[in-house]
């Protein structure tokens, strides 16, 4: 039987153990506290569709109980993992396939990119500081994972599922791997949509459009997506921060196939809507922002691309997480992201 840790089992990663439990994997989960004591107690629970389904899986806050294993899902947020890489180490084999399903550009992304820059197995400090991850896992484990459900933790033990089945899955290669398929299969046969894309860096910035545009602007007002999409004036703000961020996309080599219009009103679409960098400040949560805002800053300053809309819309955001005491300003990562005055202004 396949083994298949979730390291960081919340919502998101709490649905993904229930469905991979469902298809036919041995599944175990780390976790922390009263969430920890619950699945422990009570088992995992996940409410879908108008139904409850609860099931009693492996679940530790100590990875050495474990053992090595097939695949290990990250679903830890990007400034999560550092801290607390040493507790992955019990669960890797040679051959164990690390799947960080995690929002942003990834840890692992210009390894066998094929970008066609200066990036190319390189790793970005607003993403891995000093390339702790990048050396301490090796972008040779990765399989990369873009994550569409949502899902809420509404109690510990207890998740809710509210929408999308969808996790694709891709090489940084573009090879469809066997261990790749494999994956694949297990969560297909659990009832999720897995497809293994062989251009999945196109759906990371696809993604990653509306969380580095819409994500701090409703972070910074308050406002759903539909109030940000349907009010005129930040709707030409959003416009402008997504050109900026398509250049960029563009530059190492993404394939953007819906234009802006179309992104902002799939957007606009949703009714009361508030992104996750919003929900951080909501729950005094640290805020995820570098790999979703600060890591296309870092980017644009490497490849010479003026963003000041981008710019000024992440300024704001990092400042009110500072004062929050919801993010911390480190100097490498404003290095990396402050851009240069232009003509000696």
């Amino acid at each position: 039987m396949t083994k298949v840790c979730i390291f960081g089992a919340g919502a998101i990663g709490g649905y993904l153990a229930h469905a991979l439990h469902e298809g036919g994997a041995e599944v175990s989960l780390i976790a922390r506290g009263g969430h920890l004591t619950a699945m422990q107690q009570n088992g995992i629970t996940v409410i879908k569709d108008g139904s409850e389904t609860t099931y009693k899986l492996a679940a530790t806050d100590d990875p050495h109980s474990m053992g090595r294993q097939d695949y290990v899902i990250s679903a830890l947020k990007a400034h999560s993992v550092a801290p607390v890489m040493d507790l992955f180490k019990p669960l890797l084999a040679d051959h164990t396939a690390l799947v960080p399903a995690v929002n942003g550009i990834p840890w692992w992304y210009f390894h066998k990119a094929g970008s066609g820059t200066a990036l190319e197995n390189k790793w970005l400090e607003t993403v891995d500081p000093g390339g702790v991850q990048w050396k301490g896992f090796g972008p040779e484990r990765a399989i990369g994972c873009v994550v569409y459900p949502a899902c809420e933790l509404v109690q510990p033990g207890i998740i809710a599922h509210k929408s999308g089945d969808r996790f694709s899955l891709g090489e940084p290669d573009g090879q469809r791997s066997e261990r790749a398929m494999t994956l694949s299969k297990l969560m297909r046969d659990g009832g999720l949509r897995a497809p293994v894309k062989p251009r999945l860096r196109d759906e990371i910035w696809i993604k990653l459009w509306g969380n580095a545009t819409f994500n701090p602007a409703s972070t910074l007002t308050g406002a759903s997506l539909d109030l940000i999409g349907n009010d005129p004036a930040c709707r030409a703000v959003i416009r402008d921060a997504m050109a900026e961020c398509r250049h960029v996309g563009e530059a190492v080599g993404a394939r953007f196939n819906v234009d802006i219009e179309r992104r902002i009103n799939a957007a606009a679409e949703i009714i009361g809507h508030k992104p996750s960098t919003r929900q951080d400040v909501e729950q005094g949560r640290p805020m995820e922002l570098d790999a979703l805002t600060s890591s296309v800053l870092e980017l644009a300053r490497r490849l010479n691309i003026a963003t000041p809309t981008l710019d000024a819309l992440a300024a704001l955001v990092r400042l009110q997480g500072a004062v929050l005491g919801l993010y911390e300003r480190r100097p490498e990562i404003e290095a990396a992201i402050v851009a240069k005055p232009r003509n000696g202004a």
